[in-house]
């Protein structure tokens, strides 16, 4: 893993990740605990190994965050939601169940994991929560209506929650990424790599370790007066 190029110490505290198994999740939760965290993975996968513990979690239901929640050894301190499935098709062809899935995951999902965690952190007085949505839920996409739409939700959901839990010294705040080169985006035929490639307005498209050096910036103290905003990390895709 590429190294933060943003220097920032999380010893002592807990970090909770959904879908922190693989991708950008797993870059993240591989970032926090270099930079000292303990982390604490919830995803529906297998666990690829390394330091960080695991828990089968589906997000979507809110019973299993709530059981996984409460069987975590104190209250975490920083929260990502980052677990999110796509299932793209134009909204003419798109059926019920892949409308459902994606919102289920991607905003229903996180709304469980921040009903769950965020009062437990509002009680002890401190709390960093990071969701992780997309330029497309903020400009739409085409054949990505339920996805866009779920992202677009995370952000009204985002500023909700910073407005309900900001007395009490719980930020949250969204990083916002555009077309992120993962070994799955690598692996995929080029063409959509290079659509974004002729949108961004730098040379380079973003890495996972872009994506997670946005985010530890927001769960640390440099800021520590940043609530309710979305960062985009997308080279310049969305402007």
């Amino acid at each position: 893993m590429t190294e933060s190029r943003f220097h920032c110490d999380f010893s002592g505290q807990l970090a909770l990740v959904t879908g922190g198994s693989r991708g950008i999740g797993k870059t993240i939760a591989d970032a926090l605990a270099a930079a000292g965290a303990t982390v604490h993975v919830f995803d529906v996968g297998e666990p690829t190994g390394g330091p960080h513990a695991f828990s089968a979690v589906d997000v979507s239901r809110s019973a299993s965050v709530e059981t996984a929640v409460a069987g975590l050894p104190r209250v975490p301190t920083l929260l990502v939601n980052n677990a999110g499935i796509t299932r793209d098709r134009t909204l003419a062809k798109m059926s019920d169940e892949e409308w459902s899935a994606v919102l289920s995951v991607n905003l229903t999902g996180a709304f469980h994991m921040i009903r769950a965690v965020a009062p437990r952190m509002a009680a002890q007085g401190f709390g960093r929560i990071v969701n992780i949505t997309s330029i497309n839920g903020l400009r739409g996409k085409f054949g990505q209506g339920n996805y866009a739409a779920s992202k677009a939700g995370l952000i009204g959901l985002t500023k909700t929650a910073a407005k309900e839990f900001g007395r009490k010294g719980v930020t949250v705040n969204a990083v916002a990424p555009g077309m992120v080169l993962t070994d799955m985006a690598l692996a995929a035929p080029p063409e959509a790599a290079d659509r974004a490639r002729a949108e961004a307005a730098l040379p380079t498209l973003a890495g996972p370790e872009d994506i997670a050096a946005a985010v530890l910036f927001l769960l640390s103290d440099a800021a520590r007066v940043i609530t309710g905003e979305v960062l985009r990390v997308d080279a310049g895709q969305y402007i």
